[in-house]
């Protein structure tokens, strides 16, 4: 499984609850430029129309050799998730103060996947305690190093 893109921004300003994998679809030069690396979901948001499930926002580079049938790079996609998974989430989200995240985007058996998260967004006290705890970790590393 190989992953071509991560956000981490994510892990930083949401609290991650649940993560689902979903299938999305993609058109062939879009496939092309995910499996060479060149997709970003650091901004990209996930949104709930009409029943379906769509990645917002994020960005696929134009594939280089595709001419003329090459995609657009910020278009909306598709998230394929089964009937009832859409309907628990759409449940969930219309509960107080929670959103849907991407989280990464990978590849499992030749399919391109993206992981999402049902998340709560961290109060600004939260994120403090988040970077005192990463400090925490990275000075402990350091003297394990040094050991």
């Amino acid at each position: 499984m190989s992953t071509f893109a991560k956000n981490k921004k994510a892990f930083f300003d949401y609290e991650i609850l649940e993560t689902f994998e979903t299938g999305v679809v993609l058109a062939g030069t879009e496939v092309k430029s995910v499996k060479a690396g060149k997709i970003s979901i650091k901004e990209a948001f996930v949104k709930i129309l009409s029943n379906e499930i769509w990645l917002v926002n994020s960005h696929v580079a134009e594939y280089e050799q595709a001419n003329r049938f090459n995609h657009n790079p910020t278009r909306s996609r598709k998230l394929l998730m089964k009937r009832r998974d859409i309907d628990r989430l759409i449940g969930r989200i219309k509960e107080a103060g929670l959103t849907l995240v991407p989280i990464s985007v990978y590849q499992k058996k030749r399919l391109v996947k993206v992981e999402i998260a049902l998340a709560k967004g961290k109060k600004t006290h939260d994120k403090r305690n988040t970077i005192r705890e990463r400090d925490l970790q990275r000075e402990l590393g350091r003297d394990m190093k040094l050991k």
